[in-house]
């Protein structure tokens, strides 16, 4: 069901069972997959395929250009999954030829009023961005993190899996898998432990995590803590993630508790 007032180019690829409603915007790249809904007033322009069921709120803007006044009009590409919830005033920008020419979304995310995703990110699936939260370009933000209100992530930042960051933090460093981060500038407060056992991870795993997030972050030098990690830690699973995440090569140091 289309509105008649809905303004859709006639290259646009809409499928089947899509709803459009009143004053809705959509440019001649823009594809539309199956059962997704658009309420009133949003515009959707650019390269930007949309998976199915997703819903998008009134007067968000998906596929502008992007914020980065490096771009130059160049052809990039925004890719949104299925059953996200996207609501009012989210705005999400496509890539730049610079960062690889890709925005992508994930599946299953739930993205409050007035968060921002910027040129280049990558969000993974189940991610929950709370009340104007802006994610700077180039930010990865892996499956199932969660990022209260308004936190603002620096751009080239990775936030690693099941991350739980707390409201009003200014996001500078990476934040490894599991961790929950809190403060003006984010410190590491520990391990995201609810999450993982929502998540059904059997708690002899948890308890060697907690135990190896100690080794590891004992003190500042990570490289040296890391070394000295034993055998059985690092025949963990979550703790694999987590040296693998600290190790990769990035951009932002890693974020660590407060050492006095």
């Amino acid at each position: 069901m289309i509105h008649k007032t809905a303004i859709i180019d006639k290259n646009a690829k809409i499928s089947n069972n899509v709803k459009i409603g009143p004053y809705v915007v959509v440019g001649p790249n823009v594809q539309i997959d199956e059962e997704t809904e658009i309420q009133s007033h949003v515009i959707i322009t650019g390269n930007t395929k949309i998976g199915k069921k997703n819903i998008i709120y009134p007067f968000a803007s998906i596929g502008n250009d992007p914020q980065d006044l490096k771009f130059q009009g160049e052809e990039t590409k925004l890719e949104i999954g299925d059953n996200n919830k996207i609501r009012e005033y989210v705005t999400i920008n496509p890539g730049t030829k610079g960062g690889g020419g890709l925005t992508r979304v994930g599946n299953n995310c739930l993205f409050m009023v007035s968060a921002h995703i910027a040129h280049d990110c990558l969000v993974g699936d189940n991610v929950i961005l709370a009340n104007n939260v802006p994610l700077g370009g180039h930010a990865h933000i892996d499956d199932n993190a969660i990022i209260g209100g308004n936190s603002a992530v620096q751009q080239f930042t990775r936030v690693g899996k099941s991350a739980m960051i707390g409201g009003m933090c200014g996001v500078v460093r990476d934040i490894i898998p599991y961790g929950i981060v809190h403060g003006n500038r984010s410190v590491l407060q520990g391990l995201n432990l609810i999450g993982l056992r929502r998540n059904n991870i059997p708690n002899k795993k948890i308890m060697i995590l907690s135990d190896a997030y100690k080794e590891i972050f004992k003190s500042e030098n990570l490289t040296d803590n890391l070394k000295n990690l034993s055998d059985e830690y690092r025949a963990n699973e979550l703790v694999k993630e987590i040296i693998n995440f600290i190790e990769k090569d990035k951009k932002r140091p890693i974020c660590t508790p407060f050492f006095k």
